[in-house]
C-alpha cells in the first residue's frame, strides 16, 4: 500500500534504476524507504526529527539526503530522466523563464560558515535580507509542459535579469550518443522583467528566437529618440500568453511545503530539494501523485 506522500510504483521503477550502487561495505537500508521518508519531509515541510519512526532513524534519513546532495546524486538522476524524455520525445522546447520569491524560516538562518561576515554568509547560502525578513529567490526555466529544465537560487533581493544567463546555462539535456547536451530552446517566452537590450542581443548572438514584452518606459524613450530609436521589438501575443506554463511550474513546486517556506540553513540543501521535486514532476504530473 502507498502512503500519502510516498512514492508510486511507477515513480519507484524509475527511481530505482538510477540510485547510486555499491559492492563493499555494510548492506544499507533499503533506498525506497529512506526515499519515503525524504518525499514526506520535503512535503510536510516537517523538521527531519518529526520524520514518522516507519522511515527509520532521522539521523540516517539526513545522512543519506545530505551526501546524495553534495556529491550531485540527485542532480545526476534529474539529468537522467530528462534525456530519456527528450530521446521519447516529450520534452516541449518552447522554454519559459521567471522566477518567484520563497519566504525563509527563521531556522534558516545561522548556517556555520567560519571566517565570512553575516552579508556574505547570506550570499553563500542564497539569502536575501529585506524590511520583510529573510527570503530566497528561485530563478527557473521550464519545458513547454511546465517541467523544470534548470534553476538558480539566489537572495531573494536579486534582479531577474542578472540571472538570465545563468539559467540558460543550466539547461544541459544529455542526448543518446556522444555529443554535447542540448541547451537552445526552439523559443524563449520572458515578462517585461528581461526586457533588456543585453538579454535581447544575447539571446541574437545565440539565434534563439524569443517573445519579451518591452516596458513602458523603454518604449517612450525609443518614442522620443523618433527615427534614431529604431523599430520596436517583434511580439506574439498569442504566443505569449503560453507563458503561463512556468507559473503553473510554480505552482507544482510550491506544493512541496518545504519549497514554499524555506528551512534549510544551506543552499545545497534548499537546491536539493528542489531538484528532487523536479525529478518527481518529470517522471509524474504532480496531480497524478497519491
Amino acid at each position: 500500500m502507498v502512503r500519502r506522500h510516498e512514492l508510486s510504483d511507477e515513480e519507484w521503477d524509475v527511481l530505482s534504476g538510477l540510485l547510486p550502487r555499491t559492492d563493499t561495505g555494510r548492506p544499507r537500508r533499503d533506498d525506497r524507504v529512506i526515499l519515503n521518508g525524504i518525499v514526506w519531509k520535503l512535503r510536510t515541510g516537517s523538521a527531519w526529527r518529526d520524520v514518522p519512526e516507519r522511515y527509520g532513524s532521522w539521523r540516517t534519513l539526513y545522512t543519506r539526503f545530505r551526501r546524495w546532495a553534495l556529491d550531485g546524486t540527485f542532480t545526476r538522476m534529474l539529468e537522467a530522466v530528462q534525456a530519456q524524455k527528450d530521446a521519447a520525445g516529450d520534452v516541449d522546447w518552447l522554454v519559459s523563464v521567471d522566477s518567484t520569491i520563497t519566504r525563509a524560516h527563521q531556522h534558516a538562518a545561522g548556517a556555520r560558515k567560519k571566517g565570512q561576515t553575516p552579508q556574505r554568509r547570506h550570499n553563500t547560502h542564497a539569502l536575501g535580507r529585506s524590511r520583510g525578513g529573510l527570503t530566497s529567490k528561485i530563478h527557473l526555466a521550464c519545458d513547454g509542459h511546465g517541467r523544470p529544465l534548470g534553476f538558480v537560487v539566489t537572495g531573494g533581493n536579486i534582479n531577474d535579469c542578472t540571472q538570465f544567463e545563468q539559467v540558460l546555462a543550466q539547461i544541459k539535456v544529455r542526448r543518446p550518443g556522444p555529443g554535447r547536451p542540448r541547451n537552445r530552446p526552439d523559443h524563449l517566452l520572458g515578462d517585461k522583467g528581461y526586457s533588456s537590450r543585453g538579454i535581447r542581443n544575447y539571446l541574437r548572438k545565440r539565434g534563439i528566437p524569443h517573445t519579451i514584452p518591452e516596458r513602458s518606459d523603454q518604449q517612450a524613450n525609443r518614442r522620443r529618440r523618433g527615427s534614431n530609436g529604431g523599430r520596436p521589438p517583434a511580439f506574439d501575443k498569442k504566443r505569449y500568453k503560453q507563458r503561463n506554463v512556468v507559473e503553473r511550474c510554480f505552482n507544482a513546486l510550491k506544493q512541496y511545503r518545504a519549497i514554499a517556506t524555506r528551512y534549510d540553513k544551506t543552499r545545497e540543501s534548499y537546491e536539493a530539494a528542489l531538484t528532487i521535486a523536479s525529478l518527481l514532476m518529470w517522471i509524474c504530473p504532480f496531480e497524478d501523485r497519491p
